[in-house]
């Protein structure tokens, strides 16, 4: 069952994912693209992360490319002192990802944020560098006790199936994807692949950085609910329990309208609007990129 949190009157519906160990993780959590790149954010940028985890987002995702690895920086200033309230992943850029440079990312990585382990470690993008090499950096992250899972992002079915095929590739824990309304493509075989596969995917982008928010559906719907096109738009993403979301909000008032979004239900009716504004792929779609 979802269990709530309440913060200063606000009452938030905390809702799970499963990861393939058991582990549960909110699903909806906190993105840090674009952190720590103006000064004049990064107050407001720490104090959203806080009270995103004061509202139970605990899964806080960041990454060494993120403004040269100042977002990292940014995210140790913020959750520390609160080190075991968050599920923090970050990732390796795949130039880096031989089984060496894996390990030596990593440790920078965790310098910059403070602390002594990642909950989950990703390979940022499919590079040139053999998977195998990149296994096995991450096999020797978890045997020295850095990282607790690994996964990758940006990864289509047949990646996915590839990296299955080899030795410890079934130990993956999510897929990290451009996943939302106007991004459908992974429903075609990506996303029913890491279903029959007990991967939960974790959509980035998921309100498509704000491009979707003027569709008149989008208004549509939020109307009915007396909600925001926002809200409708994650509650959309995470209308299923296999799917976690990380949307970017740099500003508390952002926080709590993300947050309101896992007290929606999408309806039958909201879908009919939602899937003939923004149909469903009717055939196999390449994996889009940001």
């Amino acid at each position: 069952m979802p269990r709530r949190v309440t913060v200063v009157g606000m009452t938030t519906m905390i809702r799970s994912v499963d990861l393939p160990s058991g582990e549960t993780i909110s699903a909806l959590g906190q993105g840090t693209w674009h952190f720590a790149e103006r000064q004049a954010s990064r107050a407001s940028e720490i104090l959203s992360l806080r009270l995103g985890l004061d509202l139970g987002l605990n899964v806080v995702d960041t990454a060494e490319m993120y403004a040269d690895g100042a977002a990292e920086v940014l995210v140790g200033e913020a959750i520390a002192g609160r080190r075991d309230e968050v599920f923090l992943v970050s990732k390796v850029l795949p130039h880096q990802a031989t089984r060496q440079g894996t390990v030596l990312a990593c440790e920078a990585s965790l310098r910059r944020l403070g602390t002594d382990r990642l909950d989950l470690y990703l390979l940022h993008w499919r590079g040139a560098i053999p998977l195998e090499e990149t296994l096995a950096g991450f096999s020797d992250l978890m045997a020295a006790g850095l990282i607790r899972y690994w996964g990758v992002s940006n990864f289509d079915a047949p990646d996915m199936a590839e990296l299955e095929m080899l030795p410890g590739g079934r130990a993956v824990t999510t897929d990290q994807v451009l996943y939302n309304l106007a991004r459908r493509g992974p429903e075609y075989d990506l996303l029913p692949w890491c279903r029959f596969h007990g991967v939960p995917a974790m959509a980035y982008s998921p309100v498509g950085q704000g491009r979707l928010l003027s569709h008149p559906a989008l208004i549509d719907v939020a109307r009915r609910h007396g909600a925001t096109p926002a809200q409708i738009a994650l509650a959309w993403v995470l209308r299923t329990e296999d799917v976690n979301a990380i949307p970017r909000a740099g500003t508390p008032e952002h926080v709590r309208e993300n947050a309101a979004a896992l007290g929606l239900q999408i309806t039958q009716a909201d879908m009919v609007i939602l899937d003939s504004a923004f149909p469903p792929p009717a055939r196999k779609v390449p994996l889009e990129v940001l």
